[in-house]
């Protein structure tokens, strides 16, 4: 990464669903950046807000019952929140790319994979469909999909599960992104394909200078693929910080909940992980102190009261919690 300027600033971003349950606060105030060639992992469990907030960014939001409530989003100096829906069409696809978590769902299962492709590169880009097609066969190569021309006139059932999520990859990179939002990306997969899109995903970005953003709640993604890591936990950001640092520096109770419970080959044959107890908090209803706090061992008074904002610790590390110090003693062990 020799560039190191911001290409994305979220702050202070809020996105809310009106329901019959009330109102579900998705996104609560969460605020980060993606640098130009750089790859950010976003992780925390299912129905945290991770997904919601890239949705966000693209404004995919159906309203109703969605809408963003508040905050700002920038691109590349752009505000998104403030742009037409005309100019909005341009970046999703032409500047940003996305890869959903199934691509059976987001593939159109009634159009070749050569018409998807080429669509997208003829809209934004403005190329003949002679120009599209040669563009398409190249990206499919790059993908590591074999003999090319032949899967453009196939369909998307005709694929397997890894081959869609190359095709998916390739219509993300179509249009020559800056930035490219994965969300899941390994998720209907088994592990040996997993591995085989992320190093894919990871080298593309290298090789082509795309900032890569992935959603995950394998922690296993971001230690081996991330350069920086967001930890989301209700809504909002419990911590923040480089791989180096949530693996081996985690400030967090909730990060380190996370750690303890994902398998290890450097730990003990036979040893016990240890789950996090409880459920995710209802968003429906207002949360009041710390989030976490039901089912937080490090919990005190004060969690009940306040709500903990988040300070970095040391440059490049912040946690939103009143007792970090009290985890010093066991990340010798998470770590």
């Amino acid at each position: 990464m020799t560039d190191t300027r911001a290409l994305l600033e979220v702050e202070n971003l809020y996105t809310q669903f009106d329901t019959s349950a009330g109102i579900v606060r998705a996104v609560d105030g969460v605020s980060y950046t993606v640098k130009e060639g750089e790859t950010v992992g976003i992780v925390g469990e299912s129905g945290c807000g991770k997904s919601v907030n890239a949705m966000s960014i693209l404004r995919l939001i159906p309203d109703p019952p969605g809408r963003i409530a508040g905050g700002s989003i920038r691109f590349a100096g752009r505000n998104l929140l403030a742009m037409s829906e005309a100019e909005i069409r341009e970046v999703r696809g032409g500047q940003i790319g996305m890869v959903f978590q199934e691509p059976m769902t987001s593939l159109n299962p009634v159009l070749t994979i050569g018409l998807q492709l080429c669509e997208t590169m003829e809209l934004h880009l403005k190329l003949s469909p002679e120009q599209a097609q040669a563009r398409a066969v190249e990206l499919l190569g790059m993908v590591g999909i074999s003999e090319p021309e032949r899967r453009l006139q196939q369909y998307p059932h005709h694929l397997s599960g890894g081959m869609r999520q190359r095709v998916m990859i390739a219509l993300a990179l179509s249009c020559k992104p800056k930035l490219i939002i994965a969300d899941e990306p390994t998720t209907a997969l088994d592990v040996t394909i997993q591995a085989q899109i992320l190093e894919l995903m990871k080298d593309l970005s290298n090789r082509l200078g795309v900032a890569l953003v992935v959603i995950t709640h394998n922690l296993g993604v971001v230690a081996r693929y991330a350069d920086r890591v967001y930890v989301m936990y209700a809504g909002k950001i419990v911590e923040s910080g480089s791989a180096q640092d949530i693996y081996h520096r985690p400030s967090h109770p909730y990060t380190l909940g996370l750690l303890r419970s994902v398998p290890r080959m450097d730990r003990p044959r036979g040893e016990r992980l240890i789950p996090i107890d409880g459920h995710p908090p209802d968003l429906t209803r207002e949360i009041h102190g710390c989030a976490y706090r039901p089912r937080c061992s490090f919990a005190v008074e004060r969690c009940a009261k306040e709500v903990p904002r988040i300070e970095e610790l040391t440059p490049g590390h912040a946690s939103a919690c009143f007792e970090k110090t009290r985890l010093e003693p066991l990340l010798e062990k998470a770590s």
